[in-house]
């Protein structure tokens, strides 16, 4: 249970896992485009029709991770006579393509570091919240990133923090920093988690002291990319999957890396006894929910998925399955072993990943290093 751009973050690696589960609840999956103008953005659904047991047809398109049988069964239970379609994609890129190639969905997953592609074709409407019951109780619902014009056009479902992990046997004294990553002392046994340019990029700036690493000016990503290049040999591996970082650590190769806590969880349950911490300079996070698209046909039926997701009970099995949970009130249904890492205060002080304007540059300057 692992992580944005092009699939290619910890949650996409996690929900890949998934995939097949799918499958075993005989949700109806459907992949292709149809046609149709649906709804427009001004069509309104009352809180009384949320209230009722939905019926026709819902079409859902999201992360595998967030459509399994565990998830949807019970919203199916909850409303038996409506019948659910799910899609999944491997980005927002390829959810904003296929949406505007006129395939037709009520609900899609968004994410705050790679909503561009949706939000710049208005592919998503905005959202009342007074018709969302949990909403005040939602970490990041008062956050700009989830908003488009001041709208609000997601909710955010799930999170995970990226931080620093190391081996305590072979460093004892810790990290606590996310300087570590090129400190001297661990050359040549260090590992840069590479799946895309903003993970390894944000950390690189927020070691060398920048502020606001979702919002580099083009000096800070030439500053960012030369230092990374300075130091390539600082790691014994750029890695770009959760299953590289855990071989990494059960063979000994590297003591020390950025990730994740669902790597180190996982890390810890097959037997290496690593330890993950939030750096001082703060963790980023990845945040992804649902929002309702500009063509959605069965809006009573999309609201009630949107407050299954967000309420205590379907928020405590994201806590199981290794998730930061987003609605504080989960907590008390969340099981006492998955409590620590479920805890949404651990994002109190975290910097949300969000797309970074000149983004092009940070791919470009992220190519470089890793050819460099």
């Amino acid at each position: 249970m692992q992580n944005v751009w092009e699939c290619l973050r910890e949650r996409r690696s996690r929900a890949k896992a998934m995939a097949a589960s799918a499958l075993a609840l005989g949700l109806a999956i459907s992949v292709s485009a149809c046609g149709g103008s649906g709804n427009t953005e001004e069509e309104q659904v009352t809180a009384a029709e949320i209230e009722k047991p939905a019926t026709g047809t819902l079409s859902v398109f999201a992360y595998e991770d967030s459509v399994t049988p565990e998830m949807m069964k019970p919203f199916q239970e909850q409303n038996p006579d409506l019948k659910i379609k799910t899609a999944t994609f491997d980005s927002n890129a390829e959810a904003a393509a296929k949406l505007a190639a006129g395939f037709e969905v009520d609900v899609v997953e968004v994410c705050m570091d790679e909503a561009k592609p949706l939000t710049q074709r208005n592919l998503v409407r905005a959202l009342d919240t007074e018709l969302i019951p949990d909403w005040d109780s939602i970490v990041f619902h008062d956050n700009p990133d989830i908003r488009q014009d001041g709208e609000v056009i997601m909710v955010p479902l799930s999170a995970g923090p990226h931080g620093m992990m190391y081996l305590p046997s072979e460093v004892p004294e810790g990290v606590d920093s996310f300087t570590d990553l090129y400190n001297p002392e661990f050359k040549g046994r260090t590992n840069l988690e590479s799946d895309y340019a903003l993970p390894p990029m944000a950390v690189t700036a927020l070691a060398l002291g920048i502020e606001d690493p979702m919002n580099l000016t083009h000096e800070q990503i030439e500053q960012v990319r030369d230092y990374m290049i300075e130091h390539r040999d600082q790691f014994r591996s750029l890695s770009h999957s959760d299953s590289e970082v855990v071989n990494l650590f059960k063979s000994g190769e590297v003591v020390v890396s950025n990730g994740g806590r669902a790597v180190a969880d996982r890390l810890n349950e097959e037997g290496v006894p690593v330890k993950w911490v939030v750096p001082k300079e703060g963790a980023i996070s990845w945040v992804c929910g649902f929002g309702i698209t500009s063509n959605a046909k069965n809006l009573p039926a999309a609201y009630r998925l949107i407050n299954w997701q967000a309420s205590p009970e379907s928020q405590a099995i994201r806590a199981k399955n290794g998730y930061i949970v987003t609605n504080e009130k989960a907590m008390s249904k969340v099981p006492e072993k998955y409590k620590e890492s479920a805890d949404p205060s651990m994002l109190d002080h975290a910097i949300p990943e969000t797309h970074p304007p000149h983004f092009e540059e940070w791919t470009k300057a992220f190519q470089q290093f890793q050819t460099g």
